[in-house]
């Protein structure tokens, strides 16, 4: 996983991180708008309305109105008997009504006592105002009607329901105190629990993070890791294991990427094929141990005298190995293959079975040219194997070297040999 990857994840972890941090943040405020908006509703029906003082107050000023003011109006003839009669009814039917709506109300055991009282007191005022209406309309005459008794009866019913008005608002009073109190209560319990979620969210998503940062660190070590071993595993796969020289396998990987490159660009290219003179004699004298160390010690010949990037060094197998050099002019390449020759023999391996020299040597056909597209892959190889049957024909431990490349464009148009 690279680093912009890492940023990436990093970046969504945080994203959602601040998202689930905005979301309960909203969810509070929403939760104590809500709380704020259920405060006021309560507040305006425990005090604002006052539903059973203003179910009395009703009653009282019908009481007034409707009952009293009727009687006035009749002691002064300003109604007949009949709207008397009506009026008189619709009042009282009026109070029976607006009174029996204040029963149905939740009452307290310690509050039916004086209800009950005042439903009395009431009930008998009202009878009171049937028995006055029904004289008025048997024809009783309504000029001589006692209103002192009827302000008396209604001042009466007056003061009993006053005191349950200045009873319920008390009541109003006290409920909306303790609502307040509970409010503030539930207020400070829902901001500490929203408080301790929000922390709660947090502090969990900052391990989930710390978490993901952890196991994402492990898997790029993990990953950074399982690339050197891969790449040791390419390298063993390309690796000849006895020489520790590129195999067969890996020249044919460079030798066509080289060969496009060389054409492409229309550089030189040099191709050499290398053998151990008489090395089956060597093993027959020596053993197949010391055939594989004297192998191993040709190898790091080829390995101190070619050190740049762009020399390559395969054994291509058993005692055959060969060189591919690029940007190499002819000249160069003769002067190489001239250097691994002596190079060798400068080890002194002694080589008893060996018909040309008492020291292990070795052969090479060095094929060399400016690419172009003419160039056919195989030429190349081709022409490298002619030379070193040519080298041996010329006596071994020497080189043979060409420019003439059919398809290719030559530099020297000869053959050398030493």
């Amino acid at each position: 996983m690279n680093f912009i990857e890492t940023l990436k994840l990093k970046s969504k972890l945080f994203f959602i991180f601040i998202i689930i941090t905005l979301g309960l943040i909203i969810v509070g405020v929403m939760g104590a708008i809500n709380l704020n908006s259920m405060k006021k509703n309560l507040d305006s029906l425990y005090f604002g309305s006052l539903v059973p003082v203003v179910e009395l107050n009703k009653i009282v000023q019908t009481y007034h109105l409707g009952v009293a003011n009727t009687f006035y109006k009749a002691k002064n003839a300003q109604i007949t008997p009949y709207e008397v009669k009506s009026q008189i009814k619709t009042a009282i039917e009026a109070i029976e009504r607006e009174w029996e709506n204040y029963e149905s109300h939740f009452k307290r055991d310690y509050e039916l006592e004086y209800v009950e009282y005042a439903a009395s007191e009431i009930k008998d005022a009202n009878y009171y105002f049937y028995r006055i209406y029904e004289a008025v309309e048997q024809g009783n005459d309504a000029k001589k009607l006692l209103i002192g008794n009827i302000d008396k009866k209604i001042a009466h019913v007056h003061q009993v329901i006053n005191k349950l008005i200045m009873y319920e608002i008390e009541v109003a009073k006290h409920e909306r105190k303790n609502f307040l109190a509970l409010y503030d209560t539930i207020s400070v319990k829902v901001g500490s629990i929203l408080v301790m979620v929000i922390l709660g969210v947090m502090l969990i998503s900052f391990y989930v993070f710390k978490s993901i940062q952890s196991d994402q660190s492990a898997l790029e070590r993990t990953t950074k890791k399982l690339k050197i071993a891969n790449k040791k595993l390419e390298n063993a796969s390309y690796t000849d294991s006895l020489t520790g020289l590129h195999n067969r396998r890996y020249f044919n990987l460079v030798y066509d990427r080289e060969i496009k490159r060389a054409k492409r660009n229309h550089t030189y290219i040099t191709f050499m094929m290398l053998d151990i003179d008489y090395f089956k004699q060597y093993n027959d004298t020596y053993g197949h141990i010391e055939g594989d160390a004297a192998l191993r010690s040709v190898a790091k010949v080829f390995k101190d005298l070619l050190k740049r990037p762009s020399d390559f060094v395969f054994r291509l197998g058993g005692e055959e190995f060969g060189i591919l050099l690029i940007e190499t002019p002819e000249s160069s390449s003769e002067i190489i293959a001239r250097n691994i020759c002596d190079g060798v023999k400068a080890r002194e391996i002694k080589h008893e079975g060996s018909k040309i020299n008492e020291f292990l040597s070795v052969s090479i056909g060095v094929a060399s040219c400016i690419a172009d597209e003419a160039l056919d892959d195989e030429i190349l190889i081709t022409k490298a194997d002619e030379m070193l049957y040519k080298a041996k024909e010329n006596g071994r431990d020497g080189y043979a070297i060409t420019t003439n490349i059919s398809f290719a464009s030559p530099h020297i148009a000869e053959e050398a040999s030493a």
